[in-house]
């Protein structure tokens, strides 16, 4: 079976690849590598995921980036955001290697990396949580990423969930109305579509 993106596999072959990509009107720096997700370049649907995100109801606070990768989603709302600290975490550690480097290389001081199986290792409430979940892991890791964020949200703090269609958009959207009482189709292309919940006050 072929080495997946969340799997760690010590004697995977390096290929390593460096690319610009701009995010957010800013050109930023990527090193990838073999056995992490989007090698190439920056996939679409982050991209898509990226550019959506509105801060102008977005409270107070720090943000979250579930399942990272390499960086480029926690990376590009950090130099966007850079009063707001970024925490990006993932199981893949070449990958969260990959992003401390990436940040390094973009002078990105305001985020914090770490390995982290979901929201295993996750102590604080964040203003916004973010994810491209990883589909190929499985229905119970993507719902656990999309239901898992209520607990991890402040009031009125949002989650926004990147997914295709073809991959569990309906049930996706579901989760969310049923978990948070509210989502959002915030925009759809090429069969991508960003959800959007926002935590309700108590």
């Amino acid at each position: 079976m072929a080495n997946q993106y969340f799997e760690n596999d010590e004697n995977l072959e390096h290929e390593l690849k460096t690319f610009d990509f701009t995010l957010k009107g800013n050109n930023l720096k990527f090193t990838s590598d073999s056995g992490v997700f989007s090698r190439q370049t920056i996939d679409f649907g982050s991209r898509v995921l990226i550019e959506a995100i509105d801060f102008s109801n977005v409270p107070q606070g720090d943000i979250l980036d579930v399942g990272c990768g390499y960086g480029p989603i926690g990376l590009a709302l950090a130099k966007d955001q850079p009063k707001r600290q970024v925490a990006m975490s993932d199981v893949n550690l070449r990958a969260l290697d990959l992003a401390q480097k990436n940040a390094k290389a973009n002078k990105i001081t305001n985020v914090d990396i770490f390995e982290s199986s979901i929201y295993e290792k996750i102590e604080n409430k964040y203003a916004l949580i973010v994810s491209n979940p990883p589909i190929r892991a499985g229905k119970e890791v993507v719902s656990g990423i999309i239901g898992g964020a209520n607990d991890y949200l402040l009031d009125n703090g949002e989650v926004w969930i990147v997914i295709q269609k073809k991959q569990g958009e309906p049930s996706a959207k579901k989760l969310m109305k049923e978990t948070y009482g509210n989502v959002e189709v915030v925009t759809r292309d090429k069969g991508y579509y960003i959800l959007r919940s926002k935590k309700q006050e108590l």
